[in-house]
Order: C-alpha cells, then sequence, then structure tokens
C-alpha cells in the first residue's frame, strides 16, 4: 500500500514522537510498502495559532499524491488527525494536554479567560469530530485512551510503541548511579529526584542524559540543593553511549506527572533495569510493579529518598527487580504494531 504518516512537529525540538513515527515509517517499509512522512509545524502561543493549525490540517487533502491515490493515512500527534482520508486510522500520541487533563494545573499555560476558554471548546469540539472520522482509533497508552474517552467519549485500543533502540538493549553490572534520559522539562519532574536525593543518607550518583527548558533552573537547583557534585548534566549522547549509560545503571528514575506512556520504562526494562517512579506517573505505571521490576514510590522527596536509599543498600534488589524488566515488554514490537494498524 501505498501510505503517509501524518504528525505535527515543533521546529527544532525532538523526542520520543519524533522517534515513534520514524520507527512507523520504517517497520511499514519492511513489510513490503511505500511509505512517506508528512509533519507541519505548529505554534500555540498565541492560542489562536492552534486554530490556525488544526485548519492547516484539515485543508490537506492525502486522497491522492501525484495523480496516484494513498490507500491509508496514519494520524499521530494533534492535530495531524484534523487531516481528510477516506481511510483515515489515528494511533493517538497526545492531545493538546494543556486544553485537556492538564488545564487548571501549573503545566498548563491556558487561564479562565473568555478567549481561553473559547480556544479550549473549539479545540475540543474539533477534536472529537475528526477522531470519529477515523476507521480505526488507537492510543500509544491505556492511559492516553482513557483521556480520549473521559474528554471526547471516543475510544481507542492501547497499542504500545516499542523503543527506537529495540533488539540493542544489553545488561552489564548493576553500577554506582541511577540513570534519567528524560526531557528536562517540569512535566518530567527531575525537580522531585533531586530533592530526594538531597534528603538521602548518603546522597547517590545521579546521570540526566538530555537536556530541555529547565535545564537552568535544575543545575541552580542542585548547586542550592548542595548535591551538584553528584549530578551530571550529559546533555543528549550517541546511542552507544546511551544504550552503556542504560546499561551499567544501578537503576532508572522516570517519574513525569500523568504520563501519556513513557519510552524511558521500556527501555529500561530491556535493558534489565528497575525502574523508580511514582505513583502518579500515568502510563509508565502500566509496566512498573512494585517489588517485581520497579519501585512505585509517593511523590514526594522523602518517599522517592526511601526507594533510592533501598536501591542502593539492599544488595542484589536491583538485579532481583531488573531480572523481571525484559519479559515485561518483550511482547512490544513492531511486528504486531504493523498487524494491528493495518488489520
Amino acid at each position: 500500500m501505498r501510505i503517509v504518516i501524518c504528525t505535527s512537529q515543533v521546529p527544532f525540538v525532538r523526542g520520543g514522537a519524533e522517534l515513534l513515527v520514524e520507527g512507523l515509517r520504517d517497520a511499514l517499509r519492511r513489510h513490503g510498502h511505500t511509505v512517506d512522512i508528512v509533519a507541519l509545524p505548529y505554534r500555540w502561543q498565541p492560542h489562536s495559532h492552534l486554530i490556525d493549525s488544526m485548519l492547516a490540517w484539515r485543508l490537506i487533502d492525502l486522497s491522492e499524491v501525484d495523480g496516484r491515490p494513498v490507500d491509508l493515512v496514519i494520524a499521530t500527534k494533534f492535530p495531524s488527525y484534523m487531516v481528510r482520508h477516506p481511510r483515515k486510522v489515528v494511533w493517538l500520541v497526545h492531545q493538546h494536554r494543556q486544553a485537556y487533563d492538564w488545564y487548571g494545573t501549573q503545566y498548563s499555560d491556558f487561564v479562565n479567560t473568555p478567549e481561553d476558554r473559547s480556544v479550549r471548546e473549539q479545540l475540543m469540539q474539533a477534536d472529537t469530530n475528526a477522531i470519529n472520522e477515523a476507521t480505526r482509533c488507537f492510543a500509544i497508552s491505556q492511559n492516553v485512551a482513557q483521556r480520549l474517552w473521559r474528554f471526547n467519549h471516543c475510544n481507542a485500543a492501547p497499542l504500545y510503541p516499542p523503543s527506537h533502540y529495540t533488539g540493542r538493549f544489553y545488561a552489564n553490572a548493576y553500577g554506582d548511579y541511577i540513570f534519567s534520559d528524560a526531557r528536562l522539562d517540569a512535566a518530567k519532574r527531575i525537580d522531585l529526584l533531586l530533592n530526594a536525593v538531597a534528603t538521602m543518607q548518603s546522597p547517590c550518583k545521579v546521570i540526566l542524559a538530555s537536556t530541555g527548558p529547565a535545564k537552568a533552573q535544575l543545575t541552580q537547583l542542585a548547586n542550592e540543593l548542595g548535591i551538584s557534585a553528584y549530578v551530571e548534566f550529559r546533555g543528549y549522547v550517541d546511542d552507544d553511549t546511551l544504550l552503556a549509560l542504560y546499561a551499567e545503571a544501578r537503576a532508572v528514575y522516570y517519574a513525569p506527572f500523568d504520563e501519556d506512556y513513557g519510552f524511558t520504562t521500556i527501555q529500561a526494562m530491556a535493558a534489565a533495569r528497575p525502574v523508580v517512579t511514582t505513583s502518579d506517573a500515568g502510563g509508565t505505571l502500566e509496566f512498573v510493579r512494585h517489588n517485581h521490576n520497579g519501585l512505585i514510590a509517593l511523590p514526594t522527596p522523602a518517599d522517592i529518598a526511601t526507594a533510592l536509599n533501598r536501591i542502593m543498600s539492599e544488595p542484589g534488589l536491583a538485579q532481583q527487580l531488573g531480572q523481571n524488566g525484559p519479559s515485561t515488554v518483550a511482547q512490544i514490537t513492531w511486528d504486531g504494531v504493523v498487524g494491528a494498524l493495518l488489520a
């Protein structure tokens, strides 16, 4: 088939959604299909630009390209599912969360004004209409599917995406550091980790292999807490270094607020690393089982510190938990994704 994958792209920003789309493209090509990606940039400030971005997708007709029909479009991130096509499948990465579950929280830039309320109402109605046009609808986690039902009354089946690095993870000895490759922004809550380390009986080493808008604040926080000697801000690293950092970590910290899915979780488990997370981490909790393949703490520095103290001080605990990780994520494959999307 001739297939177009639709996605939105914030210029100069690259993360899990981009890796997901590229992984899907490559998997479909391996199955013999002709596939390309159509990506449009979008802006969210001022919020009226969100409506412009939705309309831009709505004006695109991908039923044919260069005089030849397109057999299928697969829409992913907001607002790419506004695209028109007689055979549209939605594999929902996430909606514009600031207007949905983040509305009214510290993570949303929407405020209670007539203008913002109007944009939010238009956005939610357009989402409902566009997603209901799909011949089939999937979500990258049960958490995303539940949000879609809660706000839009649209049904979606969970369909977990594999990591970009599937098949390349390996496990070495359990080292002396806690690892995170989560983007450095507020919702990923690296600040909770740093505050937890500062309250530990003996602070542990932390390696952060990422960057983001909160880097300066987190660097300052580490200094203020007196733990800068224990925290390494590596920035983005190459693939081989990333895989090695997973392979030799004592554990992986991943405790975002109500995460959509979280590639870090399944990557840690593929590398046989236990995951330290929190009870409000969203999609991460679809995989982490307390005292089985990770530790689930309350979202407080004190409780996270207790979990970190356990993982660093109890001999063999990291290996005991980590060895249950690979089997947890073994069934997440690109063959399974392609089979579901094209069924």
